[in-house]
Protein backbone atom coordinates (compact mmCIF):
# COMPACT_ATOMS: atom_id res chain seq x y z
CA UNK A 1 0.00 0.00 0.00
CA UNK A 2 1.80 2.84 -1.03
CA UNK A 3 2.50 6.17 1.47
CA UNK A 4 1.77 10.23 1.02
CA UNK A 5 3.17 12.53 2.48
CA UNK A 6 2.85 16.34 2.28
CA UNK A 7 4.25 19.20 4.98
CA UNK A 8 4.50 22.61 5.47
CA UNK A 9 8.05 24.37 4.76
CA UNK A 10 7.20 25.59 8.68
CA UNK A 11 6.81 21.48 9.55
CA UNK A 12 9.61 20.26 7.73
CA UNK A 13 11.88 22.59 9.48
CA UNK A 14 10.77 21.37 12.98
CA UNK A 15 10.52 17.89 12.18
CA UNK A 16 14.56 18.05 10.43
CA UNK A 17 15.57 20.08 13.23
CA UNK A 18 13.95 17.50 16.06
CA UNK A 19 15.80 14.27 14.20
CA UNK A 20 18.88 15.80 12.66
CA UNK A 21 17.49 14.66 9.15
CA UNK A 22 17.70 16.68 5.94
CA UNK A 23 14.31 16.61 3.72
CA UNK A 24 15.07 13.35 2.05
CA UNK A 25 15.94 11.48 4.62
CA UNK A 26 13.57 12.51 6.94
CA UNK A 27 10.52 11.48 3.83
CA UNK A 28 12.43 8.17 3.84
CA UNK A 29 12.19 8.15 7.79
CA UNK A 30 8.41 8.27 7.12
CA UNK A 31 8.43 6.07 3.97
CA UNK A 32 6.84 8.47 1.39
CA UNK A 33 6.66 7.08 -1.94
CA UNK A 34 5.73 10.43 -3.85
CA UNK A 35 8.17 13.22 -5.18
CA UNK A 36 6.91 16.21 -6.70
CA UNK A 37 8.59 18.75 -9.24
CA UNK A 38 7.87 21.90 -8.96
CA UNK A 39 8.63 24.81 -11.90
CA UNK A 40 9.09 28.47 -10.42
CA UNK A 41 7.11 31.37 -11.54
CA UNK A 42 10.10 33.94 -12.43
CA UNK A 43 7.84 37.10 -11.07
CA UNK A 44 8.70 39.87 -14.14
CA UNK A 45 6.39 42.62 -11.86
CA UNK A 46 7.21 45.34 -9.88
CA UNK A 47 8.66 44.90 -6.42
CA UNK A 48 6.23 43.60 -3.81
CA UNK A 49 4.16 45.91 -2.10
CA UNK A 50 5.24 46.78 1.72
CA UNK A 51 4.10 43.40 3.71
CA UNK A 52 3.55 41.33 0.57
CA UNK A 53 5.15 38.07 0.72
CA UNK A 54 4.20 36.76 -3.03
CA UNK A 55 2.04 37.75 -6.42
CA UNK A 56 0.61 34.68 -7.99
CA UNK A 57 0.92 34.73 -12.16
CA UNK A 58 -1.94 36.58 -12.37
CA UNK A 59 -1.19 40.07 -10.28
CA UNK A 60 -2.38 39.44 -7.09
CA UNK A 61 -0.57 40.22 -4.11
CA UNK A 62 -0.50 37.92 -0.96
CA UNK A 63 0.74 38.54 2.91
CA UNK A 64 0.02 36.12 5.95
CA UNK A 65 0.72 32.57 6.74
CA UNK A 66 2.20 30.50 3.89
CA UNK A 67 1.08 32.25 0.51
CA UNK A 68 -1.29 34.27 2.75
CA UNK A 69 -4.26 36.00 1.56
CA UNK A 70 -5.36 38.22 -1.57
CA UNK A 71 -4.68 42.11 -0.36
CA UNK A 72 -6.91 43.24 -3.12
CA UNK A 73 -9.28 41.71 -6.24
CA UNK A 74 -7.96 44.11 -8.72
CA UNK A 75 -11.24 43.16 -11.39
CA UNK A 76 -13.64 43.28 -8.50
CA UNK A 77 -14.51 46.95 -9.74
CA UNK A 78 -16.04 45.11 -13.23
CA UNK A 79 -18.26 42.67 -11.95
CA UNK A 80 -21.44 45.53 -10.68
CA UNK A 81 -24.33 44.10 -12.36
CA UNK A 82 -24.71 47.85 -14.14
CA UNK A 83 -21.86 47.35 -16.22
CA UNK A 84 -22.19 45.87 -19.68
CA UNK A 85 -21.22 42.55 -20.96
CA UNK A 86 -18.92 44.65 -23.40
CA UNK A 87 -17.46 47.04 -21.47
CA UNK A 88 -16.84 44.33 -18.45
CA UNK A 89 -15.10 42.19 -21.18
CA UNK A 90 -12.91 44.88 -22.35
CA UNK A 91 -11.52 45.23 -18.82
CA UNK A 92 -10.90 41.49 -18.50
CA UNK A 93 -8.78 41.32 -21.96
CA UNK A 94 -6.86 44.58 -20.86
CA UNK A 95 -5.91 42.76 -17.74
CA UNK A 96 -1.82 42.44 -17.96
CA UNK A 97 -2.26 38.09 -18.06
CA UNK A 98 1.15 36.39 -17.33
CA UNK A 99 3.69 35.06 -20.03
CA UNK A 100 4.13 30.90 -19.76
CA UNK A 101 7.57 31.70 -20.98
CA UNK A 102 8.40 32.96 -17.10
CA UNK A 103 7.66 29.44 -15.68
CA UNK A 104 11.03 28.13 -15.66
CA UNK A 105 11.49 24.57 -16.12
CA UNK A 106 15.09 24.42 -16.42
CA UNK A 107 15.58 22.26 -13.41
CA UNK A 108 13.30 19.80 -13.78
CA UNK A 109 15.12 16.94 -15.74
CA UNK A 110 18.05 17.01 -12.83
CA UNK A 111 15.37 16.64 -9.87
CA UNK A 112 13.77 13.84 -11.42
CA UNK A 113 16.92 12.19 -12.47
CA UNK A 114 17.73 12.13 -9.10
CA UNK A 115 15.54 10.21 -8.17
CA UNK A 116 15.78 7.58 -10.28
CA UNK A 117 12.63 5.30 -10.50
CA UNK A 118 11.94 5.15 -6.91
CA UNK A 119 9.52 6.82 -6.29
CA UNK A 120 6.20 8.12 -7.94
CA UNK A 121 7.56 11.64 -9.52
CA UNK A 122 3.87 14.22 -9.14
CA UNK A 123 4.35 17.44 -11.95
CA UNK A 124 2.46 19.97 -13.99
CA UNK A 125 1.57 23.23 -12.83
CA UNK A 126 -0.28 22.93 -9.61
CA UNK A 127 -3.15 25.15 -11.74
CA UNK A 128 -5.00 26.20 -9.16
CA UNK A 129 -7.59 28.09 -11.29
CA UNK A 130 -10.90 28.24 -8.63
CA UNK A 131 -8.86 30.23 -6.14
CA UNK A 132 -7.37 32.04 -9.30
CA UNK A 133 -10.05 33.81 -10.37
CA UNK A 134 -11.86 33.95 -6.86
CA UNK A 135 -8.37 36.11 -6.14
CA UNK A 136 -9.34 38.25 -9.39
CA UNK A 137 -13.05 39.49 -8.67
CA UNK A 138 -13.29 38.59 -5.31
CA UNK A 139 -15.55 35.30 -4.29
CA UNK A 140 -18.61 37.31 -3.44
CA UNK A 141 -17.82 38.56 -6.67
CA UNK A 142 -17.51 35.51 -8.47
CA UNK A 143 -20.57 34.10 -7.42
CA UNK A 144 -22.32 37.24 -8.24
CA UNK A 145 -20.46 37.38 -12.01
CA UNK A 146 -21.67 33.45 -12.74
CA UNK A 147 -25.38 34.14 -13.03
CA UNK A 148 -25.53 38.22 -13.88
CA UNK A 149 -22.08 37.55 -16.98
CA UNK A 150 -21.87 33.77 -16.98
CA UNK A 151 -19.92 34.14 -20.43
CA UNK A 152 -17.87 36.84 -19.21
CA UNK A 153 -17.10 34.06 -15.98
CA UNK A 154 -15.98 31.32 -18.41
CA UNK A 155 -14.00 33.40 -20.38
CA UNK A 156 -11.92 34.01 -17.14
CA UNK A 157 -12.24 30.70 -16.46
CA UNK A 158 -10.65 29.66 -19.82
CA UNK A 159 -7.65 32.06 -19.87
CA UNK A 160 -6.54 31.30 -16.07
CA UNK A 161 -7.03 27.60 -17.51
CA UNK A 162 -5.15 28.02 -20.47
CA UNK A 163 -2.50 29.57 -19.24
CA UNK A 164 -1.52 26.59 -16.68
CA UNK A 165 -2.16 24.41 -19.25
CA UNK A 166 0.35 26.08 -21.58
CA UNK A 167 2.41 25.55 -18.29
CA UNK A 168 2.19 21.84 -17.95
CA UNK A 169 2.99 21.43 -21.66
CA UNK A 170 5.84 22.97 -21.07
CA UNK A 171 6.42 21.06 -18.14
CA UNK A 172 5.73 17.11 -19.23
CA UNK A 173 7.88 18.80 -22.67
CA UNK A 174 11.37 19.41 -20.34
CA UNK A 175 10.05 16.25 -18.62
CA UNK A 176 7.49 14.39 -19.05
CA UNK A 177 9.27 11.02 -19.43
CA UNK A 178 10.02 10.86 -15.49
CA UNK A 179 6.86 12.13 -14.67
CA UNK A 180 4.06 9.91 -13.20
CA UNK A 181 0.93 11.93 -12.32
CA UNK A 182 -0.03 15.33 -13.40
CA UNK A 183 -0.90 16.81 -9.79
CA UNK A 184 -3.35 19.67 -9.85
CA UNK A 185 -4.78 21.62 -6.80
CA UNK A 186 -8.70 23.37 -6.80
CA UNK A 187 -10.67 23.64 -3.20
CA UNK A 188 -14.24 22.99 -4.24
CA UNK A 189 -15.55 22.12 -0.93
CA UNK A 190 -16.34 23.47 2.73
CA UNK A 191 -16.65 22.22 5.98
CA UNK A 192 -20.16 21.50 5.99
CA UNK A 193 -20.36 20.47 1.41
CA UNK A 194 -19.62 21.88 -2.14
CA UNK A 195 -18.74 26.01 -3.03
CA UNK A 196 -20.91 25.31 -5.75
CA UNK A 197 -23.64 22.64 -6.51
CA UNK A 198 -23.35 20.04 -9.46
CA UNK A 199 -24.96 22.62 -11.88
CA UNK A 200 -22.85 25.89 -11.53
CA UNK A 201 -19.99 22.64 -11.82
CA UNK A 202 -21.23 21.76 -15.22
CA UNK A 203 -21.30 25.21 -16.83
CA UNK A 204 -17.92 26.99 -15.57
CA UNK A 205 -15.64 24.14 -13.83
CA UNK A 206 -16.30 20.76 -15.62
CA UNK A 207 -14.56 22.19 -18.98
CA UNK A 208 -11.50 23.10 -17.16
CA UNK A 209 -11.24 19.69 -15.23
CA UNK A 210 -11.64 17.91 -19.11
CA UNK A 211 -8.99 19.71 -19.95
CA UNK A 212 -6.60 19.20 -17.41
CA UNK A 213 -7.31 15.26 -17.50
CA UNK A 214 -7.25 15.22 -21.05
CA UNK A 215 -3.95 16.77 -21.00
CA UNK A 216 -2.75 14.98 -18.84
CA UNK A 217 -3.59 11.43 -20.57
CA UNK A 218 -2.71 12.67 -23.29
CA UNK A 219 0.82 12.62 -21.75
CA UNK A 220 0.37 8.97 -20.67
CA UNK A 221 -0.04 10.68 -16.69
CA UNK A 222 -2.28 9.58 -13.90
CA UNK A 223 -4.39 12.90 -13.25
CA UNK A 224 -4.87 13.41 -9.27
CA UNK A 225 -7.29 16.79 -7.60
CA UNK A 226 -6.01 18.13 -4.64
CA UNK A 227 -9.07 19.25 -3.04
CA UNK A 228 -9.97 19.87 0.34
CA UNK A 229 -13.46 20.26 1.99
CA UNK A 230 -16.70 18.40 1.97
CA UNK A 231 -17.50 17.65 -1.96
CA UNK A 232 -18.87 14.45 -2.10
CA UNK A 233 -22.06 15.48 -4.53
CA UNK A 234 -19.37 16.61 -7.14
CA UNK A 235 -17.12 13.75 -6.72
CA UNK A 236 -19.24 11.62 -9.70
CA UNK A 237 -19.21 14.79 -11.71
CA UNK A 238 -14.89 14.66 -11.23
CA UNK A 239 -14.17 11.05 -12.09
CA UNK A 240 -16.92 11.04 -15.26
CA UNK A 241 -14.87 14.17 -16.67
CA UNK A 242 -11.27 12.18 -16.29
CA UNK A 243 -9.87 12.17 -12.98
CA UNK A 244 -7.63 8.77 -12.21
CA UNK A 245 -7.33 10.02 -7.92
CA UNK A 246 -8.58 12.05 -5.28
CA UNK A 247 -6.51 13.38 -2.75
CA UNK A 248 -6.69 14.34 1.07
CA UNK A 249 -10.26 13.42 1.43
CA UNK A 250 -11.09 15.28 5.01
CA UNK A 251 -13.56 12.89 7.03
CA UNK A 252 -14.34 15.39 9.24
CA UNK A 253 -16.42 17.41 6.45
CA UNK A 254 -19.89 16.82 5.51
CA UNK A 255 -19.95 13.33 3.41
CA UNK A 256 -16.45 12.77 3.46
CA UNK A 257 -16.76 9.67 5.60
CA UNK A 258 -14.11 7.41 4.71
CA UNK A 259 -16.22 3.69 4.79
CA UNK A 260 -19.02 5.57 2.49
CA UNK A 261 -16.18 6.75 -0.09
CA UNK A 262 -14.50 3.65 -0.14
CA UNK A 263 -17.91 1.92 -0.66
CA UNK A 264 -19.22 4.27 -3.69
CA UNK A 265 -16.18 5.59 -5.45
CA UNK A 266 -13.41 2.88 -4.56
CA UNK A 267 -13.60 0.87 -7.61
CA UNK A 268 -13.68 3.81 -9.84
CA UNK A 269 -11.18 6.58 -8.73
CA UNK A 270 -8.21 6.18 -6.08
CA UNK A 271 -8.68 7.29 -3.18
CA UNK A 272 -5.29 9.30 -1.51
CA UNK A 273 -5.17 10.51 2.03
CA UNK A 274 -8.25 10.57 4.89
CA UNK A 275 -6.24 9.88 8.15
CA UNK A 276 -7.55 12.58 10.30
CA UNK A 277 -5.71 15.81 10.49
CA UNK A 278 -7.54 17.98 12.22
CA UNK A 279 -8.52 16.40 15.53
CA UNK A 280 -6.19 13.40 15.49
CA UNK A 281 -3.18 14.75 14.43
CA UNK A 282 -2.85 17.89 15.79
CA UNK A 283 -4.89 17.04 19.16
CA UNK A 284 -4.73 13.94 19.76
CA UNK A 285 -1.90 11.35 21.02
CA UNK A 286 0.52 9.22 18.86
CA UNK A 287 -1.69 6.59 20.53
CA UNK A 288 -4.93 7.82 18.84
CA UNK A 289 -2.84 8.64 15.55
CA UNK A 290 -2.12 5.15 15.23
CA UNK A 291 -5.60 3.91 16.25
CA UNK A 292 -6.88 6.23 13.55
CA UNK A 293 -4.69 5.42 11.00
CA UNK A 294 -5.54 2.00 11.57
CA UNK A 295 -8.89 2.07 11.34
CA UNK A 296 -8.65 4.21 8.55
CA UNK A 297 -6.60 1.57 6.71
CA UNK A 298 -8.84 -0.92 7.37
CA UNK A 299 -11.63 1.12 5.73
CA UNK A 300 -9.91 2.14 2.77
CA UNK A 301 -7.14 -0.31 1.88
CA UNK A 302 -9.43 -3.65 0.65
CA UNK A 303 -9.06 -4.24 -2.97
CA UNK A 304 -6.68 -1.66 -3.79
CA UNK A 305 -7.03 1.75 -4.89
CA UNK A 306 -5.87 3.52 -2.03
CA UNK A 307 -2.92 5.70 -0.80
CA UNK A 308 -2.46 6.34 2.86
CA UNK A 309 -1.76 9.67 4.34
CA UNK A 310 -3.46 12.86 6.27
CA UNK A 311 -6.18 14.15 5.18
CA UNK A 312 -4.25 17.36 3.95
CA UNK A 313 -1.62 18.23 1.36
CA UNK A 314 0.41 19.85 4.09
CA UNK A 315 1.16 19.07 7.55
CA UNK A 316 1.15 22.30 9.32
CA UNK A 317 3.54 23.43 11.37
CA UNK A 318 2.00 22.85 14.76
CA UNK A 319 1.15 19.28 14.34
CA UNK A 320 2.92 17.19 16.95
CA UNK A 321 6.44 15.33 15.54
CA UNK A 322 5.44 12.88 17.44
CA UNK A 323 1.93 12.12 16.26
CA UNK A 324 2.77 12.27 12.37
CA UNK A 325 5.49 9.66 13.33
CA UNK A 326 3.08 7.19 14.52
CA UNK A 327 1.08 7.60 11.60
CA UNK A 328 3.86 6.37 9.57
CA UNK A 329 5.32 3.89 12.13
CA UNK A 330 1.45 2.35 11.82
CA UNK A 331 1.60 2.52 8.07
CA UNK A 332 4.51 0.85 8.04
CA UNK A 333 3.14 -1.83 10.78
CA UNK A 334 0.21 -2.44 8.07
CA UNK A 335 2.32 -2.77 5.35
CA UNK A 336 4.97 -5.48 6.98
CA UNK A 337 1.79 -7.63 8.32
CA UNK A 338 0.48 -6.52 11.73
CA UNK A 339 -2.27 -5.45 10.54
CA UNK A 340 -3.88 -3.89 13.47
Amino acid sequence: MPCWCGASPDFLAKAEAALGLDEEAFRRRLGDDFRRLTAPWRDPGPPLESGSTWRSPFGVERRGIGYGQPTSHPLAAFVDAGLSHGDRMKAFREWNWPDVEDVDVSGLMGAAKAWGDEFAILGGDWSPFWHDVIDLVSMEGLYYLMYDDPEATSWLFDTVTDFYLASSERIFEEAGDLIDVFFIGNDFGSTTGPLFGPELYERFISPSIVRYAELGHRHGLKVMLHCCGGYRPLMPLLIRDGLDALHALQPYCTGMDPAGLKRDFGDRVLLNGAIDTQTVLLEGSPARAREETLRTIALMAPGGGYVAGPSHDWLLGETPLENVLALYDAIREWNEGGQG
